[in-house]
């Protein structure tokens, strides 16, 4: 089965479905952005840790490999992409912040540019271009009651951008670093992101809340279980494939929300994500065939 062409698409397409629940769950919590923080980095974290410390075939090996420059770097960037999204999930619009996460394939081209000298072609730029002019739109556009400015979604977005720059440096960076340890790395990082959030909200006293299960299927399965089978589709199915199914987030994690708790998204944010969602779909697409002629 893991040889046919579709396996790595239906993988991929489980994973990002698997996903899209994920702030349905956050906001079912009730927790502030410290708590949720602190949850589900430390469930996620100690989760993947204990998977690598069953599975790993030379985890001395792995360990060197981990404390090594690339290796820390992933880890820190998971933290922070941990960080941002947890903090901005609690203070803004889920779509603002989604759609500005959306954006990772484009931070993922530059990054490639900037360090490992590929080529950034003009499809790139446009695309970043007509990207942050739908995010602008979502974030800027006036509202019924004839407001400008949404500073919520503002703080959303910036967030949800600093999610997007640290999913592509993770990327670029194991891309580069082929020998980099991902579940330890990964793991770690969500570990300390955890430890940061309880620190944060004034220990492990304070982690207590109402609904408590949401959040901890939230750290504890959607969590894991998405990102393993995303990392692992990318084994078998090109990763222009696996950013463009991920985008089922941007479009249906809002809509869960909507429909469990009855945030709307404002017709500015629904008009931004899409202009964000068709662009890079197109993007991506794009790519992917330009990759696949090139290969042929």
């Amino acid at each position: 089965m893991r040889r046919h062409p579709l396996f790595g698409l239906a993988l991929a397409a489980g994973g990002a479905l698997a996903l899209t629940p994920d702030t349905l769950f956050m906001r079912w919590s009730g927790l502030s952005g410290v708590q949720m923080l602190a949850w589900r980095g430390l469930l996620m974290g100690a989760l993947l840790l204990v998977i690598w410390a069953v599975t790993s075939r030379a985890p001395r090996a792995e360990l060197r490999q981990l404390a090594s420059r690339p290796g820390i770097a992933v880890a820190l960037f998971h933290f922070l992409n941990a960080t941002f999204f947890s903090l901005g999930i609690a203070a803004a619009p889920v779509a603002v912040v989604l759609i500005a996460v959306a954006t990772v394939p484009v931070f993922a081209a530059i990054f490639s540019w900037l360090l490992m000298g590929e080529p950034t072609r003009p499809a790139t730029w446009v695309t970043i271009a007509v990207v942050l002019g739908g995010i602008a739109l979502a974030v800027f556009g006036k509202d019924a009651q004839g407001i400008g400015l949404n500073a919520a979604a503002l703080l959303g977005a910036l967030a949800g951008l600093g999610v997007a720059v640290m999913l592509a440096l993770t990327f670029v960076t194991l891309r580069a670093h082929g020998g980099v340890p991902i579940l330890p790395a990964i793991g770690g990082g969500a570990f300390l992101s955890g430890l940061f959030g309880m620190a944060l909200s004034g220990g492990p006293a304070a982690l207590g809340g109402e609904a408590l299960w949401a959040i901890w299927i939230a750290g504890g399965v959607i969590l894991p279980v998405s990102f393993f089978a995303l990392s692992l589709a990318s084994r078998y199915t090109h990763a222009s494939n696996v950013s463009l199914l991920m985008l089922l987030e941007t479009v249906l994690g809002p809509a869960w929300v909507w429909l469990g708790t009855g945030e709307r998204p404002t017709p500015q944010m629904v008009l931004g994500g899409t202009v964000v969602v068709v662009s890079l779909a197109v993007y991506l697409v794009h790519t992917g065939r330009r990759r696949m002629r090139a290969a042929a």
